[in-house]
């Protein structure tokens, strides 16, 4: 259930609604096909096999759809956003290549690490530095990101990261930035 909170809590209340209304329109269609229908007609679907198969391929298909176009993320111009920031970032912030932690990290990297592993940021990030693979946030050590950008993105979340500022202090989220950016540059 936890690979699935970070997915559900990106999605808009329209999409948990559109998807809510096939998911439903799909799973009556079901019931009234398995317990209705042969009730009323023991010989269901008989004769009418054909349209029953056509109804049930446009059901799934619209299934399919739904799930496709309804649960796409909408954060990704906030990402790339985010990318443009990191690559444009002020030279000032890079302090060495190869993971270094220089001095202009505003938190403390080694507390950052445990924040990362506690907060849960391994199940959606690639990092090197934390042992972490996830696959459904950005590969932390291919993107690079600024420090200031880690703590905008920890704080408001955005694509199918949740906002972090209500279960992390500011000092956490400084913290977790600070080892990000020393990790991946």
């Amino acid at each position: 259930m936890l690979f699935f909170t970070p997915v559900i809590a990106a999605m808009t209340t329209g999409h948990e609604i559109g998807l809510a209304l096939v998911a439903a329109a799909f799973i009556v269609f079901a019931l009234v096909s398995s317990f209705v229908l042969p009730r009323v007609n023991p010989n269901f679907p008989g004769r009418g096999i054909v349209p029953y198969v056509v109804v049930c391929v446009l059901f799934f298909v619209a299934m399919l759809a739904a799930v496709l176009i309804l649960g796409k993320e909408k954060g990704e111009p906030a990402a790339a956003a985010a990318t443009t920031t990191s690559q444009s970032a002020p030279a000032t912030t890079t302090t060495g290549g190869g993971g270094g932690g220089g001095s202009a990290t505003t938190g403390n990297p080694t507390a950052g690490k445990a924040v990362f592993a506690s907060a849960g940021c391994a199940t959606c990030h690639t990092l090197k530095a934390a042992g972490s693979h996830g696959l459904i946030g950005p590969n932390l050590d291919q993107l690079k990101p600024a420090e200031a950008t880690v703590v905008h993105q920890v704080e408001n979340g955005g694509g199918a990261m949740p906002s972090f500022k209500g279960q992390l202090s500011a000092t956490q989220i400084q913290d977790v930035a600070a080892f990000v950016f020393t990790s991946t540059h």
